[in-house]
């Protein structure tokens, strides 16, 4: 099997998320609350989520015929296959910001060679900015080159998180961290979408952004971005797989142990 041009495809997968974000945006205009329905306790999707997915893997199935598919909605159209080639999608990372029409919400979209990360878009909707990375490439946001920011110590330090929604049994030990932090960096945003966390710590917005509970295809995009942005991504306390391992740090990589070691004040 030939291998893909990473590049050419991500430019192609950068179009495709901007051209799916317009359907987003439209939707949003006229968005009704009552089309929600409840995967769990606070999970909601709506019929934006699940046609998102369904544009997103025809256009991804034309670009690359032969990949599977990990996608958050598992609707008919992509349900989960792994090979070669996998795409790691989440139609509407924000549901719930874009169901109270909050910015920011997004759409995420990976591929993973075997086990690898090789090609990823994070496209913001609400600010139609798109973020587009490719393994050994480079970070860019609109076509511009991105980095990481310089901040070298946790105090110059603003952090990002997400709040846990549906499980509960770590929630003293979060509030701990979440108290050491706000005592100790410039402060912490709860954006309510992983994948703009990351691609804002890509982009120096923020310098670190943690959470638990996560999903692979909340942050597998997000995580090419920061690591070809110059930083680094980890679990809580180990170097570990933050793809599929449900927990995440990510930073510039100069305050990465800083943050690392105020949640293991608390983390076990």
């Amino acid at each position: 099997m030939t291998t893909p041009d990473f590049t050419q495809l991500s430019h192609d997968l950068a179009a495709l998320c901007r051209e799916t974000a317009k359907f987003i945006h439209q939707e949003a205009a006229n968005f009704d609350r009552s089309t929600v329905q409840h995967k769990g306790l606070h999970d909601m999707v709506s019929y934006v989520d699940q046609e998102t997915e369904r544009r997103l893997v025809a256009g991804l199935r034309e670009l690359l015929p032969q990949a599977g598919f990990i996608a958050e909605e598992g609707t008919e159209a992509a349900q989960e296959t792994r090979g070669e080639f996998t795409w790691i999608i989440d139609p509407l990372d924000g549901t719930t910001n874009f169901i109270h029409g909050l910015p920011a919400y997004s759409i995420s979209v990976a591929l993973l060679h075997y086990e690898e990360l090789v090609v990823g878009v994070v496209h913001e909707v609400t600010r139609d900015e798109s973020y587009r990375t490719v393994r050994g490439g480079g970070a860019f946001l609109n076509e511009q080159p991105i980095r990481v920011s310089e901040a070298t110590k946790l105090g110059d330090s603003l952090v990002a998180t997400g709040f846990p929604y549906y499980k509960f049994d770590q929630l003293e030990a979060y509030l701990q961290i979440l108290s050491q932090f706000m005592q100790r960096t410039h402060g912490i945003r709860r954006v309510g979408s992983a994948a703009v966390d990351l691609a804002w710590v890509a982009a120096g917005r923020f310098d670190a952004y943690f959470e638990f509970n996560i999903n692979s295809y909340d942050v597998a995009a997000g995580i090419l971005l920061v690591r070809e942005a110059g930083g680094r991504v980890t679990q809580f306390l180990k170097d570990g797989d933050p793809i599929f391992g449900r927990e995440i740090v990510a930073s510039n990589g100069l305050v990465h142990t800083e943050v690392q070691a105020v949640i293991g004040t608390a983390w076990e």
